[in-house]
């Protein structure tokens, strides 16, 4: 009630935010991107590899495994959907297309007899299957669309998306007392993505509209970003870059309470993680906490990079949530997964936490003790 109160006084606030962010991302010469977060794709797999027949399977995956762009993170969302179904003995219909077939995939999906159907991944691709309407059995797709369109009345989302890491981080800055905060961010279309939600949700809790500043890797640049934090002070900092620029811009910060996402988290060395210090970030708890206990039974197999390692776990999930919909969907559901604590919401919307963590000593630490 608070906040939807204060949302109500404070429009005004949350427009210039996003026209803020809007002119940031346009002076930088950018245009939107709707894609999937994903890595180069890896050489496409030949030979039918991207469909597996199986006997009276009631839950069907579609994914674009014969993309160039999207293969290597669909072939990671499929090994780790594969690894939950083998712990469950389920034997799920894996159906692949490339780029512009997204439709005709999923009318094969639903022509298997498929109770549940997993996917789109791209956000591209779930635009597409939205806009064609097609009678289809329950769908969980991967990603989501834009803020404000609804879904279909047959439609679920589970995301993995920056957007969610914002929100998420916005409300903890607010719990830790935060009043006024100051955003960091690059010009990459993601990173103006994520600096976009959090903005919102900021707003939306009841705080003023973030200053935002863009990051320059110039050292005139970041000594300018240095004094004028120094005249007028936030109470903290969002970073939306990447590891390497946010481990240069943190010594420029001093000691203002510094958050980021899990981009900072990118497998670097210890070194180097020094130089991020004191920094809070959320990630997931396949990568927070690989060796507790319910991941136990899964399969842990060597991934490139973590955002391979993030779309495992999110086949994970996936496949548990689709197993709870083999029978209808259901109005709650809600556990702790490999991508963090999930809920269903009214909008048939995951909602994800992911785990607050904290660089110290140049290692990783929990924050909250888990």
């Amino acid at each position: 009630m608070i906040a939807r109160a204060r949302l109500r006084r404070n429009p005004p606030s949350r427009a210039r935010w996003h026209r803020s962010v809007i002119a940031f991302a346009l002076g930088a010469g950018l245009s939107a991107l709707s894609a999937a977060q994903s890595p180069p794709a890896s050489e496409p797999s030949t030979g039918g590899g991207s469909e597996t027949a199986a006997s009276r399977s009631r839950i069907a995956l579609v994914l674009p495994l014969e993309s160039d762009t999207y293969a290597q993170a669909a072939e990671a969302v499929k090994a780790g959907f594969l690894a939950a179904a083998a712990t469950a003995q389920a034997k799920p219909l894996i159906i692949g297309h490339g780029d512009g077939d997204v439709v005709q995939a999923f009318a094969k999906a639903s022509e298997s007899g498929a109770r549940v159907i997993v996917g789109p991944l791209v956000r591209d691709d779930l635009k597409t299957l939205t806009a064609a309407k097609a009678e289809l059995p329950p769908i969980l797709a991967l990603n989501q669309l834009d803020d404000g369109t609804p879904l279909p009345a047959h439609m679920y989302t589970l995301a993995l998306t920056v957007e969610g890491d914002a929100r998420q981080l916005a409300r903890r800055m607010r719990s830790d007392g935060a009043q006024t905060v100051a955003v960091i961010a690059s010009d990459s279309p993601l990173q103006m993505r994520f600096a976009s939600a959090f903005g919102a949700e900021w707003i939306l809790a009841g705080g003023d509209a973030p200053s935002l500043i863009r990051f320059g890797r110039a050292t005139e640049a970041l000594a300018v970003l240095k004094r004028g934090l120094a005249r007028t002070p936030p109470n903290a900092v969002l970073l939306a870059l990447d590891s390497a620029d946010a481990a240069l811009v943190k010594p420029y910060l001093g000691t203002i309470a510094t958050y980021a996402g899990s981009q900072v988290n990118d497998r670097q060395p210890r070194e180097v993680r020094r130089d991020l210090d004191d920094v809070f970030f959320v990630d997931i708890p396949w990568l927070a906490d690989p060796e507790a206990a319910a991941f136990a039974n899964y399969a842990r197999p060597k991934m490139p990079n973590p955002t391979l390692e993030r779309l495992y776990a999110l086949g994970i999930d996936a496949f548990r949530v689709a197993q709870s919909f083999e029978d209808g969907p259901v109005a709650r559901l809600e556990f702790d997964g490999a991508t963090g604590h999930l809920s269903l919401d009214a909008s048939r919307q995951f909602v994800r936490e992911g785990r607050l963590l904290q660089f110290r000593a140049g290692e990783i630490a929990s924050v909250d003790g888990r």
